[in-house]
C-alpha cells in the first residue's frame, strides 16, 4: 500500500508500471522520454514513442503499446541523442487495457537510465 494526501491506494489503484516496478527492488521513478523499437527477423520494424517510467542501472520499465513478449529484444534510442542500450524483455504487466514492460540490459549497466 501507499500513502498519498493521507488518502490509502491499494495495489489496483497503482499504475500499471507502478505495478511491475514493485518486483525491481532498485528501480526508481524516472521519466526518460524513448523511441522503443522490437528487434524482430524481417523487414518490418516496429518502433513507438514512449517513456521510460522506472529504471535501475540494469532495468528500465516503460508503456508499450508494441506486440512485446518474454524475451523479445528491443533497442531503446533517448530522445534527442544518440544513446541507445539493447535490451530482452523480462517482465509484462496487463492493467486496465495498459501494458508495462520491463527490459534487462544486454549489454550490462545502463547510465543514462539513471538521469534524471
Amino acid at each position: 500500500m501507499k500513502r498519498s494526501n493521507g488518502a490509502t491506494l491499494t495495489v489496483s489503484e497503482l499504475s500499471c508500471a507502478e505495478q511491475l516496478a514493485r518486483f525491481f527492488a532498485n528501480a526508481k521513478a524516472v521519466r526518460i522520454p524513448v523511441q522503443v523499437t522490437a528487434l524482430r527477423a524481417g523487414s518490418v520494424r516496429l518502433r513507438e514513442a514512449t517513456v521510460v517510467e522506472y529504471g535501475a542501472s540494469q532495468h528500465a520499465i516503460f508503456l508499450s503499446t508494441l506486440p512485446l513478449e518474454f524475451d523479445d529484444r528491443v533497442r531503446l534510442e533517448r530522445n534527442g541523442t544518440r544513446d541507445t542500450v539493447d535490451a530482452a524483455v523480462v517482465a509484462v504487466q496487463y492493467h486496465e487495457g495498459r501494458k508495462a514492460v520491463a527490459v534487462r540490459f544486454l549489454q550490462g549497466h545502463c547510465d543514462w537510465v539513471m538521469e534524471p
